[in-house]
């Protein structure tokens, strides 16, 4: 088993997810990142590996409840102690009321919220032994308001903020520290550069989100003193209207 303490990211994707990865990486932890598919945490995984960290990839869906149960078994008893479990994944589409499907809707329930139902459950399995950690779901602008043609992804989103209110009032006075970062605003990722160049041209002007800034702010939220924890913050870029 490893000494030092380990970090798992559930949505390791390639721009936030990945970046706090690294971040606490470069801190020491070990890390274990998960995706659907495996594969695709091989340029992370090599990356962590180059900057001197360790990691482990593994490909899970998070929307199944045996595979998440073995994961965090796994992790505990042949990785090391889990401290921090950070929830990822994001679900985002857009489709008009009428347009949206059942299997649609259901199926955005599952990722953004059912998902991390389970990472919690099971983080929190891991660490109240302890009586310490941190456990962070991110959060969107969908978590505070249904926008239109969000009713799939701000569903989804409401529950998740609800189920990380109940945790941290539940988990908080037996030392684990649940936080719930809202991400207002679009950030530096190729799905913004592609699909939306007119607001991915507002990067020169720190006009969307860094993820490197982001994964900043969330180990910020692990290294805060009990006796000053934050349960929720946003984070938007200075010029973003809210």
């Amino acid at each position: 088993m490893s000494r030092s303490p380990v970090a798992v990211v559930i949505g390791a994707g390639d721009a936030t997810g990945g970046a706090i990865a690294r971040r606490f990486a470069r801190e020491g932890y070990t890390l274990c990142v998960t995706r659907r598919q495996a594969d695709k945490l091989e340029p992370l995984v090599a990356a962590i590996e180059h900057e001197g960290g360790r990691a482990h990839a593994f490909g899970c869906d998070a929307r199944r409840e045996e595979p998440m149960v073995e994961l965090f078994e796994h992790i505990e008893r042949d990785i090391g102690p889990i401290e921090v479990a950070v929830f990822n994944i994001g679900a985002n589409v857009r489709f008009g009321i009428t347009e949206t499907t059942e299997r649609v809707y259901r199926k955005v329930w599952e990722m953004a919220a059912l998902s991390g139902f389970l990472t919690g459950r099971e983080a929190a399995r891991a660490m109240l032994p302890r009586g310490r950690g941190t456990i962070i779901f991110t959060g969107a602008t969908a978590s505070l308001r249904g926008g239109s043609g969000f009713s799939a992804f701000a569903g989804a989103k409401f529950a998740l903020r609800a189920l990380a209110q109940s945790m941290a009032r539940e988990l908080g006075p037996r030392g684990i520290h649940v936080a719930h970062p809202i991400i207002d605003g679009a950030i530096d990722t190729a799905f913004i550069r592609d699909n939306f160049p007119e607001r991915y041209a507002l990067r020169e002007q720190d006009g969307i989100l860094d993820p490197e800034h982001i994964a900043e702010q969330y180990w910020q939220i692990h290294c805060q003193p009990r006796d000053c924890w934050t349960h929720e913050l946003d984070l938007r870029p200075w010029m973003e209207t809210f």
